[in-house]
């Protein structure tokens, strides 16, 4: 097995690996001399047997151009959709993560489950459809309470059990959610920048600039001449890896 991941990075195949499958990527030295993760819980391992690779605990996700590895299952969700969307836009990844119920995107940088994360008070029972819910309104200005008051629970105990299921706040998952719905229109639309950012609910076309740029380094109009597809023909051999580095959540 070994053998065969090691020739597959030879002739220039993209390998992906989730949670423990890093270790596999390791001892084929595939990920020597690069920055890699894996669940908190078996990094400090990893980093030890494979002391040629740089390893992140911290992070959901490293985005290594062709070799690309994860923390935990969930973890492993956010860089498939990642994936999905280097190679065919924004759109289709949120199409995906409407399916799966999930946040269209969270960085790779962002910070891996806490350690002892507070299980659900109700066993079973999620935030699956509130979270369809604000997908569906992302147009509105949603608050805290809002999405409190659908998923029947007092502020402080949602906010509590979100953290637990999604890894991020409330209010990161909303913001990250509008700006990846902003991206989607930016590549599929001809809308102008202030409609988008009324249509994913930033408000005005400066609070939309603001954080676009914060989050991707660029600008709206920057990103649409980049990505949409009148503008990029060979979408798929032309868009570069996007990076995993970014600040951890607080």
């Amino acid at each position: 097995m070994l053998a065969a991941l090691a020739g597959a990075h030879a002739r220039g195949r993209r390998l992906v690996s989730i949670c423990t499958g890093a270790f596999a990527l390791a001892a084929a030295g595939v990920l020597d001399g690069r920055k890699a993760t894996t669940h908190w819980k078996y990094a400090h391992e990893l980093a030890a047997r494979h002391p040629r690779v740089s390893v992140d605990p911290r992070v959901l996700y490293v985005d290594e151009g062709q070799v690309l590895t994860s923390a935990g299952v969930a973890a492993g969700i956010d860089l498939c959709l990642h994936l999905v969307r280097r190679d065919l836009g924004a759109r289709t990844a949120n199409q995906v993560a409407r399916s799966l119920v999930s946040a269209p995107h969270r960085d790779g940088g962002q910070a891996q489950y806490i350690e002892r994360p507070l299980a659900p008070e109700a066993p079973g029972v999620t935030l699956a459809s509130t979270r369809a819910w604000a997908l569906a309104r992302l147009h509105e200005p949603l608050t805290v309470p809002q999405l409190a008051a659908h998923a029947h629970l007092a502020p402080r105990t949602f906010a509590r059990r979100f953290v637990t299921e999604t890894g991020t706040t409330p209010l990161r998952w909303l913001l990250t959610a509008r700006l990846d719905r902003a991206r989607e229109l930016l590549e599929s639309t001809e809308l102008a920048v202030d409609h988008i950012a009324d249509r994913c609910g930033l408000g005005s076309p400066s609070n939309l600039r603001l954080h676009f740029r914060r989050a991707l380094g660029t600008t709206p109009t920057a990103y649409r001449a980049a990505f949409a597809p009148t503008a990029r023909p060979d979408f798929d051999r032309a868009h570069a890896p996007a990076t995993a580095a970014g600040p951890s959540a607080t």
